[in-house]
């Protein structure tokens, strides 16, 4: 009788030790999107029904901060690897060498792994060498090699992509649910082109804009109701970014030019320079002729001239070695040309990143976020450890900290795998097991 009475106890007590936290049962997923060139306020002159009901059932941030530099591939870079620029060396979104005056395309830079792979491992690369799936869905840095690691499965986004096909959009997400609910990947990036493109070409105040961000707020909508569809809304955390802002560089009939060759004979000073990219600009004076080539550049109205290793702290650039030795940052609104009036484009971005046009959207939410919270504004590098943690990975060495963003996830109870009275965890389990070995004993003692 003892020895039956013992058996069944010990069976009790062996399923009562066991965890029953979501970690033992599988982890929650994670599905971070990036909206290029969504302006922080880009919502507040449209009506948007979805994402204001993201307010109420998620987290929104009141806006955040992009990285210097204030470009798409750099930003990017950043979230997805926790690093600053000056870290992971994706400077500009033209993969360029300012001593064989190689420039490629942004979209043709996309493929070029020694433009990416320099020092740190994206988050993708992490994740996989910690047991999880990860895929990009044309997100900048998703179709590198690593030093002979790739993503687990990467698209690309090909040059005639049409960026603003809404049918197109709804498709994407479809295929990325069905990665998570068919083939149990962990971990996916889904990029988008627009707002940049509209921004670009009509400007962030034409009807294009909040015609566009109407199409996104629908798309927000769809990508909620597929969610359902494909069962994953208990186990899919979405966060909803961007990568910089927008501003005006049209605001009267004649543009704002900064003609540099106006003040600085190009020719005959510099070897290298990339002056036609908005509000952004760096240089490579000839041998001998950087003094020359600052003293030029600082009589220029309407920017800011820093030789590299000057540069303020908070841009975090000055230690790249790929950056050019002399950078140019136009004041809000000018843009920059190098020799001849080229440019088309009625908004802009590569302005100082503390200018509020630069600001962007965050939002998100899912099983291990509160509902209805509202965030101080933070700073884009803070992304990647709350990303770690929502993913339960160990992350890479980064620059972030998740004391910042870890007050958008759930108390005690959540994210998923942590401990707390109310997730079934290894707390409980502990006190369950103590519990039974009590009565085991008493049971003993009695018989």
């Amino acid at each position: 009788m003892r020895l039956e009475l013992f058996l069944v106890v010990v069976a009790v007590v062996c399923a009562a030790g066991k965890p029953t936290s979501k970690a033992a049962a599988g982890r929650n997923k994670l599905l971070l999107i990036s909206f290029d060139g969504f302006r922080w306020d880009y919502d507040q002159d449209v009506d948007t029904p979805n994402l204001d009901q993201l307010v109420q059932d998620g987290v929104k941030a009141k806006y955040i901060t992009p990285p210097m530099l204030t470009m798409t591939s750099p930003s990017h870079f950043t979230t997805i690897t926790g690093r600053w620029v000056e870290d992971h060396e994706v400077v500009h979104n033209m993969m360029f060498d300012d001593k064989t005056n190689l420039k490629l395309p942004h979209k043709l830079t996309l493929k070029k792994s020694s433009w990416w792979n320099k020092r740190v491992l994206p988050l993708w690369i992490t994740a996989q060498n910690q047991g999880l799936k990860t895929a990009s869905f044309h997100f900048p840095g998703g179709g590198a090699n690593y030093s002979g690691q790739v993503v687990d499965r990467a698209l690309f986004e090909e040059f005639d992509f049409p960026d603003d096909n809404e049918t197109e959009w709804r498709a994407n997400i479809d295929k990325v649910l069905s990665w998570f609910s068919e083939e149990d990947f962990h971990f996916v990036t889904l990029y988008y082109g627009e707002p940049d493109n509209v921004g670009h070409a009509k400007g962030p105040d034409h009807p294009d804009r909040k015609k566009i961000i109407r199409q996104i707020d629908r798309t927000i909508g769809y990508l909620r109701e597929a969610i359902t569809r494909y069962n994953l809304t208990d186990s899919l955390n979405v966060i909803l970014t961007s990568d910089h802002g927008m501003t005006t560089v049209k605001k009267r009939p004649q543009v704002d030019e900064v003609i540099i060759n106006k003040y600085l004979d190009l020719f005959k000073f510099t070897s290298f320079e990339i002056l036609d990219y908005g509000g952004f600009g760096i240089l490579t004076p000839k041998k001998g002729m950087e003094q020359e080539v600052f003293d030029a550049l600082s009589k220029v109205p309407n920017v800011t001239v820093y030789r590299k290793n000057d540069l303020p702290e908070s841009f975090h650039l000055a230690k790249s070695e790929r950056l050019p030795p002399i950078v140019v940052v136009a004041d809000l609104g000018f843009n920059l040309n190098s020799r001849f009036i080229v440019y088309v484009n009625k908004g802009d971005h590569g302005y100082h990143n503390a200018e509020m046009d630069m600001k962007m959207i965050f939002r998100a939410f899912g099983p291990d976020f509160k509902k209805n919270f509202l965030s101080e504004p933070f700073d884009s590098i803070h992304i990647y450890p709350l990303m770690c943690k929502l993913l339960q990975i160990e992350p890479a060495p980064h620059n972030g900290s998740l004391s910042v963003t870890e007050n958008l996830l759930l108390g005690p109870e959540g994210p998923a795998g942590t401990e707390g009275p109310e997730s079934g965890g290894l707390q409980g389990a502990r006190v369950s097991v103590a519990l039974l070995l009590s009565m085991l004993l008493f049971m003993f003692n009695v018989l």
